[in-house]
């Protein structure tokens, strides 16, 4: 794949652009007739961008949460293709959450200089594993942790535990707890493969002696577990059951994007927990948020194609609230 950022006479000159090129076959001596599809962005990073890049056009969206908005960002794409990094990140270049959190406390700061605001700021750290949610946070949580049932007729989606937090070294320590409890396997693709989909929430509420009502925003950011072909990850056993039902989730996201972008009646959340749960943030009021990874490698074709054809697919869903848009 390549990055253009020129556009012709009849482009959107809003978006940057991006060529996906077929690799080049054998075809017994005959002219090659590699096949390229452009599709369009809001933004598009490639190799020499950094996680600074990321987060300056990701933070409008952690302001809107702030202000008092839903708010969805989720990482689509194939396995060790980047998306744990893209959003954790590390000491030297912390990803999305860490700067999401630091934005969130300084706003609760900043605000809270006024004796009239009262900010609370809670989290919660779920993980979809082989189609069981389990509550990070708990003691009992890991392999074999608790399980938590879905309330399908109550607006809680879960009975999970929330935990109030005053300050973001807390949350990092909650952050590297919950990383610690995550299942994480080896494959032939991928040394740090992630077995499972990691939801990170934060709530942000503020009461104010001059507003009758709470202003209540939410952020919440999804570390996907990527797809994954057992032919080459080589995964049997546990780690081939693992990945069917990471598959087969994330085939039921694919689904839920392109009946939301013919604007069908019926949307089928309930084929999977991971829709389930994120049925308010791809359907209803939310800003939501698709940052799309892939591999510009040659051996990555069909997965980062793939990948980029749902990102274009993404792109086209307009919600109650604002239209998802992808990076």
């Amino acid at each position: 794949a390549s990055l253009r950022k020129k556009h012709g006479p009849f482009e959107d000159i809003t978006k940057q652009a991006i060529d996906v090129a077929e690799p080049p076959k054998d075809r017994g001596g005959l002219k090659n007739r590699n096949k390229t599809w452009r599709y369009y962005f809001d933004r598009v990073f490639g190799p020499s961008h950094t996680q600074e890049d990321v987060w300056t056009a990701a933070e409008p969206l952690i302001q809107s949460a702030v202000d008092g908005f839903p708010v969805c960002m989720f990482a689509y794409g194939e396995t060790g293709s980047g998306k744990t990094h893209t959003l954790i990140g590390d000491k030297e270049n912390p990803g999305l959450i860490p700067r999401s959190v630091k934005k969130v406390f300084n706003a609760k700061r900043e605000m809270e200089m006024n004796p009239k605001f009262c900010v609370s700021i809670k989290v919660e750290l779920l993980e979809i594993y082989n189609e069981e949610v389990r509550d990070l946070l708990d003691s009992r949580s890991g392999p074999d942790g608790q399980l938590i049932k879905l309330k399908v007729n109550s607006d809680d989606t879960v009975r999970n535990i929330l935990v109030s937090t005053d300050n973001k070294d807390e949350v990092s320590e909650i952050l590297e707890l919950a990383q610690k409890r995550r299942c994480v396997k080896a494959t032939k693709s991928n040394s740090q493969s992630s077995r499972s989909h990691l939801l990170f929430t934060i709530h942000f509420e503020v009461d104010s002696d001059t507003e009758s009502s709470r202003r209540k925003g939410c952020l919440r950011i999804v570390d996907l577990a990527g797809s994954e072909r057992l032919e080459k990850s080589g995964s049997t056993g546990v780690l081939a059951k693992e990945a069917k039902h990471i598959n087969s989730s994330l085939l039921a996201l694919k689904e839920v994007i392109s009946k939301l972008q013919a604007k069908e009646k019926h949307i089928p959340y309930r084929n999977s927990k991971l829709t389930y749960l994120l049925r308010d943030n791809l359907g209803g009021d939310s800003k939501t948020l698709a940052i799309v990874c892939c591999s510009p490698h040659v051996n990555h074709y069909h997965e980062s194609s793939n990948s980029i054809r749902f990102a274009y697919d993404a792109s086209k869903v307009e919600l109650k609230n604002d239209r998802v848009f992808s990076a």
